[in-house]
This record gives structure tokens, sequence and C-alpha cells, in this order.
């Protein structure tokens, strides 16, 4: 019988979305013995995840079917296991690199991207093709820059030192994904640069943490879990050009509004710093 191995600490609970927390991680962990004693690679179960979400796109492509947006819902929950599922295989097997960690995120935005194919493909009109595209560049960009937040927070409360991103390589994509992830690193590097030299970085890890995690929970609508279960919504209602449009408003205020707050948290914390010193 089969044991769930605990949580492996890369992720903090305090910012993690809720469906993460109870359903994705939990299912992860039930399969990762499995997968490493199959000699499963972590590239390969995020193909094999693109692959059961480009299933769930084609349900989708067909919401007006009685039943297919609850099946297209069910596998897209199912990607987000397997997406979830490779980079615990990687950390368990010591196996992460730069270019599984860029191909873990063009499986997610290509998931999406069939998603977006599917349902402006169903409506059939110009304005639906527009929207959709429309709708994915804004999701493209408030993907990665939320990833970029928690990568950031993660790294501070473990004090980790900021990363170096000369370090991309020559592929393209790798690139592009870094450059983007990354456009907000100037603005924060001065509580990075306090952080480093800081004498008590323990204790300023901590604060940071508690203050930090207010803006992150706020941006856990951005998660691909709640934009998988508002596409459900969306075509549950019969419209799919619902959640389009609240990617466009309601998701880009939130990017906007927690990016915002985080900078803010850092910059209250290197001004207090400041006047104690």
């Amino acid at each position: 019988m089969l044991n769930i191995p605990p949580p492996d600490g890369s992720r903090d609970p305090r910012i993690d979305d809720p469906t993460n927390v109870w359903l994705v991680h939990p299912a992860g962990r039930l399969l990762l013995p499995v997968a490493i004693r199959a000699g499963l690679p972590a590239n390969a179960v995020s193909i094999a995840g693109f692959a059961v979400g480009a299933a769930g796109a084609w349900c989708y492509g067909h919401w007006r079917e009685p039943g297919m947006p609850a099946l297209g819902l069910a596998l897209t929950i199912s990607w987000l296991i397997a997406d979830g599922l490779d980079g615990m295989i990687a950390r368990a097997t010591g196996t992460a690199s730069v270019i599984g960690r860029t191909l873990d995120g063009i499986c997610d935005h290509g998931v999406f991207a069939l998603i977006y194919v599917a349902l402006a493909w169903s409506l059939g009109t110009p304005q639906a093709w527009l929207l959709a595209i429309a709708a994915a560049a804004f999701h493209a960009v408030q993907a990665t820059l939320y990833e970029g937040e928690r990568i950031r927070f993660h790294r501070r409360i473990r004090r980790e030192a900021a990363p170096d991103r000369t370090d991309s390589g020559a592929n393209p994509l790798v690139r592009l994904y870094d450059a983007v992830a990354g456009s907000l690193d100037r603005l924060a590097a001065p509580f990075d640069r306090l952080l480093a030299r800081a004498g008590a970085a323990a204790g300023l890890a901590r604060l940071y943490g508690e203050a930090a995690t207010p803006p992150l929970r706020l941006m856990i609508p951005l998660s691909n879990n709640m934009r998988v279960v508002l596409i459900f919504l969306a075509c549950a209602a019969g419209d799919p050009r619902l959640f389009w449009l609240f990617e466009l408003g309601p998701l880009s205020a939130v990017a906007a509004a927690g990016i915002l707050w985080h900078r803010q948290v850092e910059a209250r914390l290197v001004r207090e710093h400041r006047a104690l010193v």
C-alpha cells in the first residue's frame, strides 16, 4: 500500500490556491511514488498532461452538448494534477532544469491556448476570435507575472539569492519567459539587496512573509485552477465569452492591484529598516 508523501515545502500554503491544497497536490503526491517507480521523467509527465488538457479543450469546443463542460472540467483538473506532479518528480529526483521549467510553462499556456481556440471555433464569429486573442495575450502576461511574484515570495522566505537571469541560455523561448517573469526584478531589487545584507535576515524574511501574504493571496484568482473553474462556469452558463471578458477586466485589475500592493510591502519594509539603522 502506497503512502502519500508529505508536502516537499516548495509551496507555502499561506498563498496557495485552496484547490491545490485540498485536491490537486494531494492527488499528485499520491501518484508520485508510482511515477518514480515507473521511471517517468518529469518532462514526459508535462507532455502527457498537455495531451490530457488538449482533450479537455476539445470537450469545451463542444460545450453546447450535454455533459461536455463537465467532462472538460474533469480533464482539465487531471491536467492540473499532472502539471503539479511533473514538478514533484523533478524535485524528488533532482532533475529540475531551466528547460523543464520552461516546458512546463509552455504546456500551461498551450492548454489554455487550445481551449481559447476551441471556444472561438465553437462560436464561429470574427468578434469571438478577436476577443479570444486579446484574452489570451492578457492571460499570458498575467500568468507569467503572477508566477514570478510567487517564485519571488518563496525564494525570499527561504532566504535564497535572487536568480541570475543572464543564464537563460540561447533558447529564445526560455529568454522570453524569463524576460516577462523577471520584468519586475528592478522594482523589487531594493528589498532583495536589503535581505541579502541584513544582519537579522531570518527575522526580516519572517516579517516579509507575514506582510506579503495578503497581496499574494489577492492574486490567487490568477492561478490556472481558478481559470479552469471560470471557463467551466462560463460554458455551463451558455456563453464562453463571459470568461474572456472576466480575463480582460477583473483579472487584469487583480494582477495590477496585487503586484502594486506587493511592491508597497517591500518599500515599507525597506523604509522601516533604514529608520532603525
